[in-house]
């Protein structure tokens, strides 16, 4: 817990600042900040640290933890390009994403991320963003929040949920986290809440869409590759497939270069690589770790070099 309030558990914080290396007077981004847990061992080694948040109440918690050199950033990493060069750094030595909700955030009840407790449909990262779940359940085309479910939280109930979501609606807005829930507790098969909750996969495909996390995670990730120096690394901690899944892809398509047929005498895409895997398999939290933060159970960490 921070001065001001905010509280986050950071995953694998051994493995992940293990994994990059840390140079004394290098140049490290954490795009993710949160609490700033993983940016205070960064600094603790002597390093410039860019911190990065789209989330206000981060940036000033970690304000109150950090010291040495680091500069904090009020924005979004996707603009990770823009970051840097504003800041007049050309290069930087290493970078770590941890993607996904803070325990802050989830923890919250009026930022409406979670399903445990009642509060307004929001669940925006950033404030300022005008889009929020309330928007996407009470306004969105029936196909547009079926798409959203199926896409972003692969869930099987996606077609009955979305229409019971429309067939409410139409009586009246759907204003809070426990209404939505009942709706979907109503929408699907009483065998599909024996195992976990109902309205896990429906929660996380909203926030997805209100904060826009995947559709532009593959560039995002090409952008801080092209940052590093030689010898430089990323490190990205994921939490559900659908992340893991494009980090893995990008990193592998980097690692590989050329992608033109096999049967080509001579490479025409001009592709070339540019990274090295330093993890042919994701790192996963230790069972100590798992016994101490149980949220920590779904994630995967993947490390690349500059090469």
């Amino acid at each position: 817990m921070t001065s001001s309030g905010f509280f986050h558990i950071p995953v694998m914080l051994n493995e992940a600042i293990e994994a990059l290396c840390i140079k004394e007077n290098g140049i490290y981004v954490d795009g993710t900040l949160g609490g700033g847990g993983h940016a205070i061992k960064i600094v603790e080694k002597g390093a410039r640290l860019v911190g990065i948040d789209r989330d206000e109440s981060a940036i000033k918690a970690a304000k109150d933890r950090l010291f040495g050199r680091f500069e904090l950033i009020n924005d979004n990493y996707n603009n990770i390009k823009i970051i840097l060069k504003t800041l007049i750094i050309n290069k930087i030595d290493g970078a770590l994403l941890d993607l996904g909700v803070s325990s802050h955030q989830v923890d919250t009840p009026l930022r409406g991320f979670s399903y445990r407790f009642d509060a307004p449909l929001d669940m925006r990262m950033d404030s300022k963003s005008s889009l929020t779940a309330w928007h996407i359940v009470n306004q969105f085309e029936i196909a547009e929040i079926e798409k959203i479910f199926f896409s972003y939280g692969e869930e099987q109930y996606s077609k009955a949920i979305a229409k019971k979501i429309v067939e409410m609606r139409s009586i009246g807005p759907i204003e809070t986290t426990f209404e939505l829930v009942d709706i979907i507790k109503n929408a699907i098969p009483a065998k599909a809440h024996r195992n976990k909750h109902p309205a896990k996969k429906v929660f996380q495909a909203l926030r997805i869409a209100v904060n826009d996390e995947l559709s532009q995670l593959s560039a995002t990730l090409e952008d801080f590759c092209e940052a590093l120096n030689i010898g430089g690394r990323i490190a990205v901690i994921t939490f559900h497939s659908l992340e893991d899944r494009i980090v893995k892809n990008t990193f592998a398509a980097l690692a590989r270069g050329c992608d033109c047929p096999s049967d080509f005498p001579v490479c025409v895409c001009g592709k070339k690589q540019t990274l090295k895997l330093i993890t042919k398999k994701p790192i996963t939290p230790s069972k100590s770790e798992l016994l101490e933060n149980p949220r920590s159970a779904s994630a995967k960490l993947r490390v690349a070099e500059k090469i």
